[in-house]
């Protein structure tokens, strides 16, 4: 054991009982916090104009503001962008976090002196809690790559504004950046396939033993590395790669491409970061739950699945949640958003401590026939096709189709494989099995010849990441949605399409 590990695994055991003190008064902290941040927000124009000095308890709290989302902060957020002081948060953001919206164009989502270090320090507390909890630290002695926006910055109002990760690279801690890769040189190149190519020049080198970002864009960098390499996988260019660090999308439709991909098994630390918070992240490895971060100055709210939509949606305080339940994610937070609904569902698995999993995007379902697919029952049934049939699928995306020339309406994927399947039947089948099993509603019109089983659109190789370029959206922090309850997505794929596969192909 290394020095450095040594100390790593004592500071981490500090950190950890610390974290797990929290944990278990995390009721207690959050109607603290909310006490605090209405205090606060009592100097601030959106505190004047909900009467903050009313405010008693969490009651007068819900009567007097609205759940809003981005669109219903909007006037104050502006504001803030012109510059002017004390209107969500007291002062001035210290950054504006600069994000792409489908409704609202670009999002400005401030970052405040209070809320920015929460971010660093739920990052660091991760990579603690998997030290402390797996008794490896043997990744601190190597290189560490964190994959993510260009760190250079603009100036909105005299405000500094970027994207997430490139005003965090700013903040990354001293005793990690003589171990960080890429160099700020490569990190500030904006073209991403440019990027990436100078990434794999000059990580190829290194003793790489941590992996970090979006897995869409991780696997496009590990697969230049093998191609540029000319090793037969990531474990032969990197022999001391021992933990891969993930967030914003789940891992299992990728894992069995990353296996092949890094050739042995590796372990995983999931995250949940948006520049509204850091709200979540995995410490364990016997446990896919994500702890909910309670003691960071954000107040959580949760609306149930038949509220969400509503004027005045129904919430529900740590206490009252259930185990095994989406809920929408409502947040206040020491940066000015006051009950900011961030449009993430969320499925508790544990309240003892509590933790999450993300179980996809309020605005990012289907249900064009009233069967409300999300995100996390077509993630899971393309794991379990995938595991069935050894196919290998890079990218993925569903949406229905209501009107087809003939035949009955269907959900239609859209499917980029590393490698197809060779039974193309029994894939088509295991896919429509693991989602009815998984949605009742779908499953039911399954049944009652209201819809056809799927179709599978095959995508060219490369067509999603081409897609992506298409839309001036390739690499960082974006990522393709899991799916959509219209046609807009699906018609612009259509030009990486190469034919439709149904059930109906093979009678």
């Amino acid at each position: 054991m290394s020095l450095k590990s040594f100390f790593a695994k004592r500071f981490a055991a500090r950190v950890a009982a610390k974290v797990y003190r929290a944990a278990e008064r995390a009721e207690h902290d959050q109607l603290q916090i909310l006490a605090k941040l209405i205090e606060v927000g009592q100097r601030t124009q959106f505190g004047r104009d909900h009467y903050f000095e009313r405010i008693k308890n969490r009651e007068d709290f819900i009567k007097q503001v609205p759940v809003n989302d981005y669109e219903g902060l909007r006037p104050y957020i502006d504001r803030v962008v012109k510059g002017e002081p004390d209107v969500l948060w007291t002062g001035k953001p210290l950054y504006l976090s600069k994000t792409s919206g489908t409704t609202s164009g670009a999002k400005y989502i401030p970052l405040s002196k209070e809320s920015l270090p929460e971010h660093i320090r739920a990052a660091r507390n991760a990579l603690l809690l998997y030290i402390h909890n797996s008794g490896n630290a043997d990744f601190v002695d190597g290189k560490m790559i964190f994959l993510q926006g260009s760190p250079i910055l603009s100036r909105k109002a005299g405000i500094l504004t970027g994207r997430l990760s490139g005003i965090v690279a700013h903040h990354v801690p001293g005793y990690l950046q003589a171990n960080r890769k890429p160099s700020y040189e490569v990190n500030c190149i904006e073209d991403w396939e440019e990027k990436v190519d100078a990434i794999v020049k000059e990580t190829l080198p290194e003793k790489m033993s941590l992996i970090s970002g979006i897995p869409a864009w991780v696997q496009m960098y590990f697969e230049r590395l093998i191609e540029l390499s000319g090793k037969a996988s990531i474990s032969e260019v990197f022999p001391k790669f021992s933990l891969l660090v993930y967030g914003g999308v789940n891992f299992q439709p990728y894992a069995q491409r990353f296996h092949q991909l890094i050739g042995k098994k590796v372990d995983t630390v999931e995250l949940f970061p948006a520049s509204e918070g850091f709200f979540a992240y995995q410490d364990r490895q016997d446990d896919d739950g994500l702890l909910l971060n309670t003691n960071a100055g954000m107040y959580y709210e949760f609306v149930p699945m038949e509220e969400i939509g509503k004027a005045h949606p129904k919430t529900l305080e740590l206490h009252e949640v259930a185990v095994g339940v989406s809920y929408a994610l409502v947040i206040t937070t020491n940066a000015g958003l006051w009950r900011y609904d961030i449009g993430d569902l969320v499925r508790f698995t544990s309240l003892k401590p509590y933790k999450i999993r993300v179980a996809g995007r309020t605005k990012h379902f289907t249900s064009a026939f009233g069967e409300h697919v999300i995100a996390e029952e077509v993630e899971k049934a393309m794991s379990q096709a995938q595991e069935k049939t050894g196919a290998v699928v890079t990218e993925f995306t569903l949406a229905p189709k209501v009107a087809p020339e003939k035949g009955l309406p269907y959900h239609e994927w859209f499917i980029e494989f590393k490698k197809e399947p060779t039974d193309w039947k029994s894939f088509i089948k295991n896919l429509d099995d693991a989602l009815r099993a998984q949605n009742s509603y779908y499953d039911d019109l399954i049944k009652g010849n209201i819809l056809e089983e799927l179709h599978v659109v095959k995508i060219k190789r490369g067509g999603f990441l081409s897609f992506m370029k298409s839309r001036g959206k390739l690499g960082g922090q974006n990522k393709i949605p899991r799916l959509s309850n219209g046609r807009e997505l699906a018609e612009e794929l259509q030009n990486w399409s190469e034919e439709s596969v149904s059930l109906s192909t093979f009678s």
